[in-house]
Formats: structure tokens, sequence, C-alpha cells
């Protein structure tokens, strides 16, 4: 490897999304061909990674029925151009071990399992859950890391024990320690992938491998144009990319939720019929509405 490519492993690929999970107009009923749709788009403006059922794609509303056909139609749809991976994390060990094998015989690449939400287990009991559902299946794991939503973070000795799993191979941080992340990077073989937007560009400066992005989905030329100025030593380049994320970062992980912001943006776009949620989500209004316009107009992206 040359001095200017210092591309890192890359267990799942570089550019990633947090897919939104495409509904009909009222909402009932999961839209195959549209998430097919949106999968194929998404790959060719970029991306050589889509996560299903994650927090983005509204994961505690829909079915385990639901989950699985959507995997299976993304897989038909961009399995053999991109890296897909499924959300199979819940509160249950039993029932996130049965969504993780139903998933591998669907063909998916990997296994996104979040720290288990709600119960807040000791570390003792993450480590359980968690090489559980790695032991459940041959596919490589993505821990996901995001105490915010899960009340409990992955402590650095958790990580420790959980990077010795030859299963668990990958890191989605949404807690923003960078330092314990650098030290887990050097102590360990896990891999790290943002899982912030506003960090993307940090995380990539101290090694991480890519992102699994809500904002991508909505940018991903410009996600891919930030990864490979950082991969030919490019900083002023990647950021340049950074900051034209700036406002749309801004708009869409800070003034709404996310999976809210993000099929907004997509409908604005154009590569969305409509953007219906489930509840508890509702859409964006229209104040809402005009904000993340302008701050698509703003970053070229309408």
């Amino acid at each position: 490897m040359s001095s200017t490519d210092q591309r890192p492993a890359r267990p799942f690929g570089a550019v990633g999304t947090a897919m939104v999970t495409p509904l009909s107009e009222d909402g009932h009923r999961v839209d195959l061909d549209a998430a097919q749709r949106l999968a194929a788009h998404v790959v060719e403006h970029g991306h050589d990674l889509v996560v299903v059922s994650g927090t983005t794609g509204e994961a505690p509303t829909l079915t385990d029925v639901e989950k699985i056909d959507l995997a299976r139609a993304v897989v038909e749809a961009v399995g053999e151009e991109a890296t897909v991976v499924a959300g199979v994390g819940t509160y249950d060990t039993a029932h996130s071990i049965d969504l993780a094998r139903a998933h591998a015989e669907v063909g998916v690449d990997g296994l996104l399992v979040v720290t288990p939400y709600y119960s807040k287990p000791s570390q003792a009991g993450v480590i359980a859950h968690t090489t559980a559902i790695a032991d459940s299946t041959e596919l490589p794991v993505m821990l996901y890391d995001i105490p915010g939503r899960a009340g409990i973070p992955l402590a650095y000795e958790t990580l420790l024990r959980l990077g010795e799993n030859p299963r668990i191979v990958a890191v989605k941080d949404a807690k923003a320690d960078l330092q314990q992340s650098s030290l887990v990077m050097e102590h360990t073989d896990l891999v790290y992938y943002s899982g912030e937007d506003a960090l993307n560009l940090p995380w990539l400066s101290i090694g991480a491998a890519g992102m699994v992005s809500v904002v991508s989905q909505i940018a991903g030329d410009i996600e891919r144009e930030m990864v490979e100025s950082m991969d030919r030593s490019d900083l002023p380049a990647a950021r340049a990319a950074h900051h034209r994320l700036v406002p749309v970062v801004e708009a869409v992980m800070n003034r709404m939720p996310g999976a809210v912001a993000a099929k907004a943006a997509l409908h604005l776009q154009g590569v969305l019929p409509h953007a219906a949620m489930r509840g508890p989500l509702v859409p964006a209004d229209g104040t809402q509405l005009r904000e993340l316009e302008t701050a698509l107009d703003a970053a070229g992206l309408l």
C-alpha cells in the first residue's frame, strides 16, 4: 500500500446507508417495490453498503415478516453490487436469535446487533446476549453502540471481550467517544463505522472504515467523495465535502427525527412517492419541510 493510499480494512464496505423503509401511503404495509428502487438508487449514488431494519428503517414498528421480506427484496435488488446488512438486535435474546437465523436464510451479508435497549442489562448480560446472537449464524456481525437510544453503552472492557469473537468484526458507533474507540482499534481487530453523521469526517481521520449514515441516502455522492478524498490523503477535499453536508446534517439530524427527515428529503428529491411514517413517528410539517428544502438546495441536492 502506497503512502497516498491509506484505505483501512472494510469488511462491510465504506459508504453505508441506514436505509428508510418505504411504506404504503397509509403506512399499513411495507412497499417492497419502492424499497428495491431506493436500494438501487443509493447504490447508483456511491454506496457499497445498505443497512435495512435499523433505527432509520423504523425497525421497532416492523413485524418480523416485514423485516425478512424487506431484507429479501433488497438482497434481490442490490445483493450483487453492495453488502446488505440487516438489523436483528432487540431487547430479547431469543427473539434476536430467531431474527438472525431467518435473515441468514434470505441471503444477507451481515447482521447489525444493537445493544439491548430498555432492559438495561449489566455488561455481563450484554456480552452474553450479543455472543449468543453472533454464535447463532455464520454471518459477520456489526455491533451498534448507541447509548442515547439503548440506555447503556458498550463499555471498553466489553468491546475487548466481544472483539475476541471471530464473527464480531465491526462497530457502528453513535457514542462519540473517539478516545475509547481509538483504544479499541489499537487493541482489537474491530473495525469502526461512524454512526453519527456530524462526525463522519473525524471518524475517518482516526481510521474508521466508513459510515452507516442517515444523510448518505440523500447525499451519497458527497459522502463517497469524502471517503475517497481521505483514502488519497486529500484532507482539503474531504473537508470541502464535509462542509457541503453541514447544513444537510443540521436539517436532517437535529431538527426532527432522522427517519422523518430522510423520508421527507427523498420525497423532495423525487426518489420516494411520499413520506408516510408509522406511529409514533409523524411526517414533517410545513416549517420543517421548508427548512429541509433550503438545506438540500444549498448543498446542490435538489
